[in-house]
């Protein structure tokens, strides 16, 4: 007999009751300003927390409201970004910034379909930017809160590749109704996978809906979806196009091609990332073939 569907108030008051006794304190959940919660969901992005904090905090002290980052040059939010990876994010958020001033008059939108406009912003980041940093109702999908809804309700291990509109009507399903209560879901559920509900090692004796949960009432299957692959690193282009565009990034002047030889020694490789670092836009060439960040 398959396990029933955990009741939804159940859930609610479980869930929300653990969050408020265990949530992080976190700066841009203990001063949510639009402009601190959209600078925290970038950088959060395939980025643990530890990471992020230090990042985040010299950022807003330099760049307070979206008005200073876009009178900023885009290779200087490059040069703040560090080594947080993915450096394309810096340049959606000045880019995004950028439009926040010149649509919006230096402020971050309030409605889902305004921020999903904004250069940059998706589906999920719209949805938790309206969400946490404006209170309003919205299904706020990142992996930490599908894993939980695929574990506690649909009974399997981890989620799909990719939402699925089945995945997206049960979030829509369990979302409180009023707009206070349903931001603190969306916060909570992405709390709980985050810190119990975890991929690798789930502590099930510390979840607060252990006893409602279909996946752990079946005995915990195991996925038997497509195979889940971990990101290679050593080697790859990533690794060559981090490496080099560190170096370009730690000098205060443009770069001659023999340090970035230096840098990686593979020459065809070498070539292909930094072609495909100045069609992403983080790299440009001086006249006379030195790297420098984008002005």
């Amino acid at each position: 007999m398959p396990a029933p569907t955990p009741p939804p108030a159940e859930l609610h008051g479980r869930i929300l009751d653990w969050f408020d006794a265990h949530r992080r304190v976190l700066p841009w959940r203990e001063e949510p300003s639009p402009w601190r919660v959209m600078v925290s969901e970038f950088m959060l992005q395939q980025t643990p927390v530890a990471r992020v904090l230090p990042v985040f905090d010299a950022w807003l002290e330099r760049w307070p409201a979206p008005a200073d980052l876009a009178a900023s040059p885009s290779g200087e939010a490059v040069r703040a970004w560090g080594r947080l990876g993915y450096p394309r994010r810096a340049l959606r958020l000045h880019a995004a910034a950028v439009a926040i001033v010149e649509r919006h008059e230096g402020r971050v939108p309030a409605t889902y379909d305004e921020l999903l406009e904004l250069p940059g912003v998706g589906d999920y980041t719209a949805a938790a930017i309206a969400s946490f940093a404006h209170g309003r109702r919205a299904v706020v999908l990142d992996t930490n809160v599908r894993r939980v809804f695929a574990r506690v309700v649909e009974g399997v291990q981890f989620p799909a590749p990719g939402v699925v509109r089945a995945e997206r009507d049960v979030a829509a399903s369990l979302l409180p109704d009023d707009d206070p209560t349903a931001a603190r879901w969306a916060a909570a559920t992405m709390e709980l996978g985050a810190l119990v509900c975890t991929a690798r090692s789930p502590r099930c004796e510390a979840c607060p809906v252990a006893g409602l949960c279909r996946w752990r009432a079946l005995g915990y299957p195991e996925h038997d979806g497509p195979p889940r692959r971990g990101q290679a690193w050593h080697g790859t282009d990533r690794q060559c196009r981090g490496r080099l565009l560190a170096v370009v990034r730690d000098a205060h002047e443009p770069v001659a091609p023999e340090l970035m030889a230096a840098a990686w020694t593979d020459a065809p490789q070498r070539e292909r990332c930094l072609d495909s670092l100045l069609d992403d836009g983080l790299l440009d060439v001086t006249p006379d073939g030195r790297f420098s960040l984008p002005a």
